[in-house]
């Protein structure tokens, strides 16, 4: 008998370590509650893995199974499982994360103390941590080789589902543990609408993006009121749907348009955004202290503004600079901000208002219902100039650019910033310059820019080579 204990992979098909273990079954389905990485987690992501759960928990309830939930220390309860059903044998997947490594370090001493076999299997990623290297044997670091390697690489297939002769009939024992509540768990409802968590909605929005949006992405995926985006990100995040099924759905996709037309260029550029997810899990995998450390080192240490009433206005969409707050009330209405104006928040954040980073990574990890740690982390450096193959500090993105150029019509400011739904698009973009009885006169509940974009520019810049120490 075997033990599956799901994390990140709430799913039952195209499920490595769960299919490693039917291999040897019957499988006995293990989820566990740790206090530990629930303390890690905002409302909108424990909402979402409950809805997976309950999605999980159908799908072995359809195959004459059940999930076995626990709530408590993994180190205890997994071992006690194995035990209590005479388990020759634990699965699960792996982690790239220190704190999850941390974990199933312990987990593994604990089960070997209790004489049970073992086995991690990598199921996230399609290649390995670690497997694509520089020629001198290094994890890269500059995406651009990274993704030649990756793109050429042979990929897995998707792995099947288990039938109901490869799982025991669990149904009797746990039907004593349902599901806990976000208020059990502590956690207040979320104030976002938080999408539903299943494999079949999953698989819808994957089938309608290769259908057509993914034909388009090249083009229109930096305009954030296109919607021209796969919306997979949350499912990658907790495993409803498996990279390979996601890489064989794209590759299709691309072998139905013509080779070197846009179309196939298209669906190259997305297959392209899951090298880049890899890439950042493979730097956090070999780099575990980026999550809290800068990647990039710089000769001193650079002096971060405080600013707690900046840092408030950034947060609550009050910047007074619009593509910057629609983005940041998305984040709070939706738990999801478009990927461009993810870049471009972090960049006022971290260059306008100079504010450390780790803030800003702090408020997406509590907000967003995809916060994953590598990709958040990666994106964050990247715009504060500290990360691996980062924006160079003397870039600075210029906000009210930003907006007219990816939202030129002000469609998605207008959507999330009512206060602005009235004003012509060329007075959004242009709100910095205006005086204070035009911006009165055009929307007098939105505040006037909180800080000057030029000046602030040219303090960012300071605070870097300081930091680099140039004379």
């Amino acid at each position: 008998m075997q033990i599956h204990w799901h994390r990140r992979d709430l799913r039952v098909a195209d499920n490595r370590g769960l299919a490693t273990a039917a291999s040897d079954g019957p499988v006995v389905p293990l989820f566990v509650f740790d206090r530990d990485v629930l303390a890690h987690a905002g409302p909108p992501r424990v909402a979402f893995m409950l809805d997976a759960l309950a999605s999980l928990r159908a799908a072995y309830r359809e195959r004459g199974s059940d999930l076995l939930v626990r709530r408590g220390d993994p180190r205890e309860v997994v071992p006690d499982v194995a035990t209590s059903f005479d388990a020759d044998r634990v699965t699960w997947a792996s982690e790239v994360s220190g704190l999850g490594r941390e974990r199933d370090a312990a987990v593994r001493r604990a089960l070997d103390d209790a004489d049970v076999a073992r086995e991690s299997v990598e199921d996230a990623l399609l290649h390995e941590p670690g497997s694509i290297r520089t020629n001198q044997g290094d994890v890269y670091s500059v995406f651009t080789y990274f993704w030649k390697k990756w793109r050429d690489r042979e990929k897995r297939d998707p792995v099947d589902a288990p039938t109901e002769t490869d799982l025991v009939d669990t149904a009797g024992i746990a039907a004593d543990y349902s599901l806990p509540t976000l208020a059990d768990l502590g956690f207040d409802e979320p104030e976002a609408d938080v999408p539903p968590a299943s494999t079949d909605a999953a698989r819808e929005l994957l089938a309608g993006f290769c259908e057509s949006d993914i034909y388009d992405y090249e083009d229109r995926r930096d305009y954030p009121a296109d919607e021209c985006t796969s919306r997979l990100s949350a499912h990658l995040k907790f495993g409803t749907i498996g990279i390979r099924e996601v890489h064989a759905a794209v590759r299709e996709a691309k072998s139905a348009a013509e080779p070197g037309s846009d179309d196939d260029e298209s669906a190259a550029e997305f297959e392209s955004q899951l090298a880049w997810r890899e890439f950042y899990s493979h730097v956090l995998w070999n780099s575990p202290e980026v999550v809290t450390e800068n990647f990039k080192a710089y000769e001193q240490p650079i002096e971060w503004n405080h600013d707690p009433k900046g840092l408030q206005a950034w947060k609550d969409g009050e910047t007074g600079y619009p593509v910057v707050d629609a983005g940041m009330r998305q984040l709070r209405a939706e738990a999801y901000m478009h990927n461009r104006v993810r870049m471009i928040v972090a960049s006022f954040l971290t260059k306008d208002l100079l504010i450390d980073w780790r803030e800003g990574y702090d408020w997406f990890r509590e907000k967003l219902v995809d916060h994953d740690t590598a990709n958040d982390n990666g994106g964050w450096q990247w715009a504060a100039s500290t990360g691996t193959d980062a924006q160079p500090y003397f870039r600075v993105f210029n906000p009210m650019t930003q907006g007219e150029r990816y939202d030129p019509d002000a469609e998605y400011v207008r959507e999330y910033v009512p206060e602005l739904r009235d004003v012509p698009a060329d007075a959004i973009h242009e709100w910095h310059e205006l005086d204070q009885g035009r911006r009165e006169m055009l929307a007098p509940d939105y505040p006037a820019p909180i800080v000057d974009h030029s000046e602030r520019r040219e303090q960012a810049i300071a605070m870097f080579e300081a930091a680099r120490g140039d004379d």
